[in-house]
């Protein structure tokens, strides 16, 4: 039996010896590469973090402390460590266990984590229930990834400085994170600072001063006047500056070092910082190379790292293609990406246009309100955002962009079902939230000709705030472009027994389900639309001609199902089939289009249903 399936938990990882804990890492590597070329998933990041989480589970007991993760992605180490080593075989798939944190599997995941730059909100606000309820777990956040390039990450940041509550926030830093101060003086002064010997004499000077009258009182004044010489004559960080006690920068892939300085944090009880350097990919030599297209990869040959399946043309490639086209056109325009030039399709146009493509890292309501200022300036910017981290700037589009009427375009990347990333990141809520800002003009391409005419006349030819949402992947089987800006209600197929009313790819399964009907002697009209804010009812009414049922078939939670059935549902009877009011779970995408009612086949059933209930 290997050392890592001997591992379930803090009591098993605490009899290994530093040998044995070299091998558990090798042995954990060399599994998430067999599993991960199987299942697809989150590689290069969970690479990185072995030896990191390793030593986390030694040190601290998940069972009962609290490990909060940003962004979960690098929890798949956690997870073989806590038990679910069998469940990988099913990973991200359908009724298998998720791809990131989640409390619903299992006790040791402490909180979800699928949006950048929170743990330390979370984490602290555990830390501080603890101190209210009187309660004895230690609370530790792991930020990396980039995840501390947002603005909330400084927020945590500051109150929990400000706080005084015992927690260890470690800085995962793989060169994307911030803080570069690495220099020689820095690394003597944290060598320093993680010396057993001098944090021992500080905590033994800081216990004896508080058994004695005015002691605190004399440990504050030292302390202060400590902290004051050291900042005059040594480079400082600002963790430091903010209140943090810093300790590092540490090797990421030393576990045995890392043992050793989380148990000096902890012996600390303090707001500690522990900032460590680990290598994305590290031990898989394709992933070391090309850690962003490891970050997340679908099935892969794991000898040579070549992935299996052929790459086809998508939405994300058809947005960047025609940015491309417009930017040499019209030199206004320009691109916004929050750290995702490559997912958005922009890494072509971030070396043609280097100066007009603006990475802000994962910061969306920075991003949104920056295009505000390009767009009230006489620039044209063109936001290209996943819909599931558009969710983060909501505030901003509103405040810093509709409410002036300004021209700034929403490329709304994701939208719909996402497969099998899950809750955290399927796009299901932007129709509902986008439709009630003022204003705002809400595109649907169903094909990617479709997507570069509607981004065209978005950019070019509209003037206000416009937003184009589009899905992940590639082309159904509707691949041309009928699109007029002048009418927006298009039917695709005629039939007076009932009308399918759907929008973008989703008309695929609608066309299916008309086939199958017709087969059954049913006749139904496939209406789709192409713009849903503001909804053509004029349009809808004309298209409804003779019909008297209507179904309403979207990939959203909180669609236009209420609109539509209030304007057209005094002659009709309206009914709707969507992914409901709860969150959507992980799972291709066909089989999440069968598990809620979206695929052909129950399309059709639900009209049959509803012509049955006629009769």
């Amino acid at each position: 039996m290997s050392i890592l399936e001997k591992m379930n938990g803090q009591q098993a990882l605490a009899q290994l010896n530093e040998a044995q804990r070299a091998d558990l890492c090798r042995e954990i590597r060399a599994f998430l590469v067999d599993h991960v070329s199987k299942t697809g998933g989150h590689l290069a990041s969970n690479l990185g973090v072995v030896e990191l989480t390793v030593a986390l589970e030694t040190v601290y007991n998940t069972e009962k402390d609290r490990l909060v993760f940003d962004v979960g992605h690098q929890s798949y180490v956690h997870k073989l460590l806590t038990g679910r080593q069998a469940d990988f075989e099913h990973l991200r798939q359908f009724g298998g266990i998720a791809g990131f944190p989640k409390p619903s599997e299992s006790d040791t995941d402490a909180f979800v984590a699928g949006h950048a730059s929170s743990s330390v909100s979370i984490a602290l606000g555990m830390a501080r229930a603890r101190t209210l309820m009187n309660e004895d777990y230690d609370v530790v956040a792991l930020i990396g990834d980039g995840a501390a390039t947002g603005g909330m990450a400084y927020e945590g940041l500051n109150d929990a400085a400000d706080s005084k509550e015992p927690l260890l926030i470690i800085l995962n830093d793989n060169e994307m994170s911030i803080d570069r101060n690495v220099g020689g003086m820095s690394k003597h002064l944290s060598k320093l600072r993680t010396k057993d010997r001098y944090l021992g004499m500080k905590q033994h000077y800081r216990d004896v001063l508080a058994k004695i009258p005015g002691g605190k009182a004399v440990y504050s004044a030292t302390s202060h006047v400590k902290g004051w010489i050291k900042r005059s004559i040594l480079p400082t960080t600002v963790f430091e500056n903010m209140g943090l006690t810093y300790l590092g920068p540490v090797d990421g892939h030393d576990v045995n070092e890392l043992i050793r300085v989380m148990r000096v944090a902890k012996e600390l009880r303090s707001p500690v910082l522990l900032h460590v350097f680990t290598q994305k990919g590290c031990g898989y030599l394709p992933a070391e190379e090309k850690p962003s297209k490891y970050h997340g990869v679908g099935k892969f040959d794991p000898e040579t790292g070549e992935t299996l399946s052929s790459k086809k043309y998508t939405f994300s490639d058809a947005f960047g293609d025609t940015m491309l086209q417009l930017a040499a056109e019209d030199d206004r325009i320009c691109a916004i990406t929050a750290a995702m030039p490559g997912g958005t399709g922009l890494l072509n146009f971030k070396e043609k246009y280097p100066a007009r493509l603006f990475d802000v890292g994962i910061a969306e309501e920075h991003a949104t309100s920056m295009a505000g200022g390009l767009a009230k300036q006489g620039m044209v910017p063109v936001l290209a955002l996943y819909s599931t981290f558009l969710q983060r700037a909501y505030d901003q589009i509103i405040q810093d962009i509709a409410m002036l009427k300004l021209h700034a375009v929403l490329a709304v990347d994701r939208a719909g079902l996402v497969g099998e990333d899950g809750e955290t990141h399927h796009g299901v809520f932007d129709v509902g939230f986008l439709r009630q800002v003022p204003g705002m003009r809400i595109l649907c391409p169903a094909s990617c000709a479709e997507l570069k005419d509607m981004l065209r006349w978005a950019v070019k030819d509209y003037n206000g705030p416009v937003a184009v949402r589009y899905p992940r992947g590639a082309d159904g089987d509707f691949t041309a472009s009928n699109w007029d800006p002048e009418a927006s209600v298009f039917s695709h197929r005629h039939g007076k027994d009932a009308a399918i009313i759907t929008y973008g790819t989703l008309v695929n399964n609608a066309l299916a389900a008309a086939d199958i009907l017709q087969e059954q002697g049913i006749h139904v009209s496939v209406i789709r639309l192409t713009q849903l804010a503001p909804i053509s009812f004029s349009g809808l009414e004309s298209a409804l001609t003779g019909i008297r049922h209507v179904i309403i078939a979207e990939e959203s939670c909180g669609g236009i199902h209420e609109a539509v059935a209030w304007e057209l549902g005094r002659d009709r009877s309206v009914s709707s089939i969507d992914l409901g009011s709860n969150f959507v779970t992980h799972g291709s995408i066909a089989q999440l289009h069968k598990q809620y009612g979206l695929d052909g086949e129950s399309i059709a059933q639900k009209v049959k249903e509803v012509l049955s209930n006629e009769n």
